[in-house]
């Protein structure tokens, strides 16, 4: 689970990155100061939450979520107690008021992964609904052969379609049989029961290749992973 942390303030930044690195849960914290840099980083990293201070110079945090097609979990950061109500418009987690507790900070933490825990594990037999223009399909899970990240969507390839969803490839993450879809690299997750042959690669990589021919390089961290996946 991955996080950025929206705040103008470089002291309250640096201690709330602070609090959250030790507490050990989140895989990647990325800091910024704006929420033109806070776009940046979203299209890049697709955080799965955000700590968003609704104070910032030039547009506010509430403006920089209503930009976004996907939004993510919010946990905001602010000094102000009068925008609550309107935060619970958004995917909010908790609303933690400044300065900032680490008994209170422990808490927002907690109530996102118990939702995280909760999401239910999506099987390969489950179907989802998927429009692309004026094209529908009911697709089992289990057909979708992959998925790569475009910006805040996700390409899905089955058959010899390929439209867009309104997910990010971390939700998806979340909640699919990790056992079957496996996150090959930051812009793609697989399919295991399409793969072909697996071929190593450059610096201690992995290259997949899917039954339908496309090959999909691994990243060096999950090409370990994959390795131990696939030993006796």
């Amino acid at each position: 689970m991955n996080c950025l942390v929206v705040e103008d303030s470089r002291l309250a930044r640096q201690e709330l990155v602070h609090q959250l690195s030790a507490m050990q849960v989140f895989g990647e914290i990325r800091a910024v100061a704006n929420t033109n840099e806070a776009l940046v980083e979203i299209a890049d990293a697709v955080p799965d939450v955000i700590f968003l201070d609704i104070h910032l110079p030039g547009k506010s945090g509430f403006d920089l979520l209503e930009t976004l097609d996907l939004v993510p979990r919010v946990i905001f950061t602010t000094a102000y107690d009068q925008y609550a109500i309107r935060s619970f418009e958004h995917n909010t987690i908790d609303y933690l008021l400044k300065p900032i507790s680490p008994e209170r900070l422990l808490q927002a933490v907690g109530k996102l992964q118990v939702g995280t825990m909760s999401e239910e594990k999506k099987s390969p037999d489950n179907k989802v609904f998927v429009r692309d223009g004026e094209r529908c399909w009911f697709v089992p899970l289990g057909d979708i052969r992959l998925f790569e990240s475009a910006g805040n969507y996700v390409r899905i390839y089955f058959d010899e379609h390929s439209p867009l969803i309104q997910k990010s490839l971390s939700a998806l993450e979340a909640v699919l049989d990790e056992n079957i879809f496996y996150r090959v690299n930051r812009q793609q997750m697989i399919n295991l029961t399409y793969v072909q042959s697996i071929d190593t690669w450059f610096s201690d990589t992995l290259k997949v290749t899917l039954q339908t021919g496309e090959e999909i390089e691994v990243s060096r961290r999950q090409s370990a992973r994959l390795k131990k996946l696939f030993s006796l």
